[in-house]
């Protein structure tokens, strides 16, 4: 079974940066589309950003030019580099795992979830 862990998140002051990591246990990530979301408290669901099966990367208005998608070189694990945050992006972050995707769908397998709060 595939397990989804993350770390990173944490408190940052407005302006500043953290770096999420998702690591999957078991399998690589090739055949996977990779997806970041995020839930804030009285908000809906809102996808960040996916990297997909074939290597396309794919960014939220909201977070775009901001928020960078990578995947490292051991092929398990997936970044998530948050830059000049902002108090709107306060939320708990997850990411997502699709099989033979291109798209980011959160239907297979979730992460933990980890908090990210930010400070004006």
């Amino acid at each position: 079974e595939v397990q989804l862990t993350q770390s990173g998140g944490g408190l940052v002051q407005a302006g500043g940066s953290l770096r999420l990591s998702c690591v999957a246990s078991g399998v690589t990530l090739d055949d996977w589309a990779i997806g970041w979301f995020r839930q804030a408290p009285g908000k809906e669901r809102e996808a960040i950003g996916c990297i997909n099966s074939i290597g396309s990367i794919s960014y939220a208005d909201s977070v775009k030019g901001r928020f960078t998608i990578s995947s490292g070189n051991a092929k398990n694990t997936v970044y998530l580099q948050m830059n000049s945050l902002k108090s709107e992006d306060a939320a708990i972050d997850y990411c997502t795992a699709d099989l033979f995707s291109t798209k980011c769908l959160g239907d297979d397998y979730w992460g933990q979830g980890t908090q990210v709060t930010v400070s004006s």
